[in-house]
């Protein structure tokens, strides 16, 4: 199989007419999840749950096996025994949420382009499974898609030589910054086109759904940078990879820019749900946590148990900014003996109560896990 040459960009091939409808219902359900975004005071503390659970599918796509509860977990206890092979797994999830971290900030200076993804890409394999495949630098060698420990004979996929990479990232980082008609259309072929070309001897495929989020950000389609699609990639993972298969196989783009599209609109739908679900009980933890404990600091605990929805009961008085360890401890225990909070782990030793706020967890998993 000869390396691929892929299409150059803007394309010509893409069929408006045929993406019109499905282009305004992408449009609108992403007006109205990002209507909601707007109306959070401080969406990038009170998402932040969702962003770890977004860490967690993308990585386990790529093979890892941590849960969103297991990273929480070690956050509140980096001291805490794990397993040498789930813990390679936590350093890969964590090292995703800190690439978007970076680059939200980097966001506020500059626009995305190749140099931020190449610092996106050091981060990403910083001290994991790829770190000796040359983090944030492109390729210099010939890489291919096969099952692993195959031979490149039998690759169902090669992308573009070596000595062709930098002209087709060119052409990408300037379709990037082009004034495409719509920028969800623009978006589904700036994903792909990445995937194809395939810069990196590895993380592509997490890159790749982290511009999903960076895009709209970028673009100002989306307020936060708070919208993933690992979930639903990874429920139609026969197609996803169908349709890639189909640009490179057939030129087929618009059948792959109508999986996007729609993609979109279930995403933006499932997660308008979920975000309208954490909205509700915060709302509701709300006049509860006021009524239960009747502290002043009623506010910030249940912001910190939002933000960090699991950890030990020392951490408290940081995690919330409750200012002394007497008031801290008496929310705690207020909160533990209300069915708020549970303890995941008793107290040993010198060590504190590990606890979990459930509801919160479980929401976000969509699934009862604590």
């Amino acid at each position: 199989m000869e390396p691929y040459i892929p299409d150059s960009l803007p394309l010509d091939s893409i069929d408006w007419a045929a993406h019109v409808s499905l282009i305004g219902q992408a449009n609108a359900a992403l007006a109205r999840y990002d209507g909601m975004l707007q109306g959070i005071v401080n969406p990038r503390l009170f998402l932040s749950p969702l962003t770890t659970q977004e860490a967690v599918l993308s990585s386990r796509i790529e093979g890892t096996q941590a849960s969103m509860e297991e990273v929480l977990e070690y956050e509140a206890d980096p001291r805490e025994e794990v397993e040498p092979s789930k813990y390679a797994d936590i350093q890969e999830i964590i090292n995703y949420r800190r690439a978007m971290g970076q680059a939200v900030e980097s966001l506020e200076k500059r626009p995305l382009c190749l140099n931020l993804i190449q610092e996106l890409h050091a981060i990403l394999l910083d001290s994991v499974r790829g770190r000796n495949k040359s983090p944030g630098q492109f390729r210099r060698i010939q890489n291919y898609i096969a099952p692993p420990g195959s031979p490149i004979e039998r690759a169902t996929f090669v992308p573009p030589a070596p000595d062709r990479l930098l002209q087709a990232l060119d052409n990408w980082e300037k379709y990037l910054h082009f004034q495409e008609k719509d920028g969800l259309v623009q978006l589904a072929v700036i994903k792909a086109q990445f995937e194809i070309i395939h810069p990196f001897l590895d993380g592509n495929g997490r890159l790749g759904r982290m511009l999903v989020p960076l895009f709209l950000f970028d673009k100002k389609l989306l307020s936060s940078p708070v919208f993933y699609l690992s979930a639903y990639l990874e429920a139609h993972w026969e197609i996803y990879f169908a349709r890639l298969r189909a640009i490179t196989q057939k030129h087929d783009w618009n059948g792959w820019i109508q999986f996007f599209l729609t993609a979109v609109v279930e995403q933006a739908a499932v997660n308008s749900d979920r975000v309208r679900g954490m909205l509700r009980l915060y709302e509701n933890m709300k006049s509860r946590i006021v009524e239960i404990t009747h502290s002043q600091f009623a506010i910030q605990a249940l912001d910190a148990i939002f933000s960090r929805p699991i950890f030990r009961g020392a951490d408290f008085p940081t995690i919330s900014g409750v200012p002394t360890k007497q008031t801290a401890a008496a929310l705690v225990r207020q909160l533990i003996e209300a069915g708020i909070l549970k303890v995941m782990q008793p107290a040993k030793g010198r060590r504190s109560a590990m606890l979990g706020f459930p509801e919160l967890i479980n929401l976000v998993e969509g699934r009862l896990v604590v």
